[in-house]
């Protein structure tokens, strides 16, 4: 089974809907005692929204990869945003 990285945080309420919604679907398909294997990389998104608020949506941008990026080096083979709110 592949690792999948969750970039969170933005906010908590839909990461956890992500991480709920990623189980359900490998518990139907693999069986009740399965779940994903799935690494979290939670950020706290008032950091965010902080540099959003002054325009500073490449240092915004800069700041997300950079957090994807830990993902990946901690053995995540794909990575999902766990959000519906960073748009312009």
């Amino acid at each position: 089974m592949k690792t999948i990285g969750l970039l969170g945080g933005m906010s908590w309420e839909s990461t956890a809907l992500y991480y709920q919604q990623i189980n359900r679907m490998v518990q139907n398909k693999l069986g009740k005692l399965h779940s994903a294997k799935i690494i979290l990389n939670s950020v706290d998104f008032e950091e965010i929204a902080a540099l959003q608020s002054k325009g500073l949506w490449q240092e915004a941008g800069a700041y997300l990869a950079e957090q994807a990026q830990n993902l990946e080096k901690a053995g995540a083979d794909c990575i999902l945003v766990c959000t519906c709110l960073l748009y312009t």
